[in-house]
């Protein structure tokens, strides 16, 4: 089935069966990326607003957008968009997923703080990832077999890195995956000869963010688009939420100062600047 057709249908069905839930409490379910920004956003409206409950999984963005789908959720918190066989889960089940880009983050390469190499190219993280490159000696680093980590495959991370780095190769056998950025950077700054990525909201100096074709992943190379390794944040929602709700004033704080405020200090690029 085409997109046109999905999203068309997906239209003739927008007012069908929604979430059956109290109008004071929110479910977000989804990506480990997304999450500490869907958090965030909970914890300060849930100051203003005592009487409503939000609570935030991080179960990654393929459940995230299983959850919407299975009306087990509201707000799908997701670092890549909807597959195609996604949107056509959502058709079947009378769901109209509308997004809200609420903010740019970076994939950041990163290795211990004790590793010498500072950069590499696109080239060459792939071909590690490829397992071609195998010891951090040939990239000008210490005679050591690189640890090479990687996020679970059911991750919008690891789908934003297998589209632009990978490119639809597959990635070495002997690669770890873990389930979230945080057990990345974990794994990476116990392990000197790892090399792993993460979103750049997750960059601690715990661990060492590396130049990829000589541009550093931060806020203003990823903004002005020279960072390539790059993608929007997203929080789903079943049809536009009804303007005056909680679930309209949670999901678009994105658009308030405060909301931009939050985001930047989580570590990730707001969408807009008031």
């Amino acid at each position: 089935m085409k997109i046109a057709t999905i999203l068309l249908t997906l239209a003739l069905l927008a007012g069908g069966v929604g979430f059956a839930a109290d109008a004071n409490r929110i479910v977000v379910d989804g990506s480990t990326t997304v999450g500490p920004i869907a958090k965030a956003f909970a914890e300060y409206y849930m100051k203003l607003n005592p009487r409503v409950n939000i609570t935030v999984s991080e179960s990654g963005s393929g459940n995230g957008a299983k959850s919407l789908v299975n009306k087990s959720c509201q707000v799908a918190s997701m670092s890549r968009l909807l597959k195609l066989n996604e949107f056509e889960a959502a058709v079947h089940s009378e769901i109209l997923p509308v997004v809200h880009v609420v903010a740019l983050d970076g994939i950041a390469m990163v290795v211990h703080p004790g590793n010498p190499v500072a950069k590499l190219t696109l080239a060459q993280v792939k071909d590690a990832y490829l397992g071609k490159i195998r010891n951090w000696s040939q990239l000008g680093g210490p005679n050591a077999p690189i640890v090479i980590i990687s996020r679970d495959t059911n991750s919008g991370t690891y789908e934003t890195f297998e589209g632009k780095v990978m490119k639809g190769e597959k990635i070495v056998k002997n690669c770890e995956y873990v389930g979230s950025n945080g057990a990345i950077r974990q794994r990476v700054q116990s392990t000197p000869a790892a090399l792993g990525y993460v979103g750049i909201g997750f960059l601690d100096d715990t661990v060492k963010a590396l130049a990829v074709d000589n541009v550093m992943p931060t806020p203003e190379t990823v903004k002005n688009g020279s960072y390539p390794i790059a993608r929007p944040l997203y929080l789903v929602t079943n049809d536009y939420p009804k303007m005056g709700s909680h679930l309209y004033r949670y999901v678009n704080l994105y658009l308030s100062k405060k909301g931009q405020s939050m985001i930047e200090e989580i570590g990730f690029i707001p969408v807009t600047s008031y």
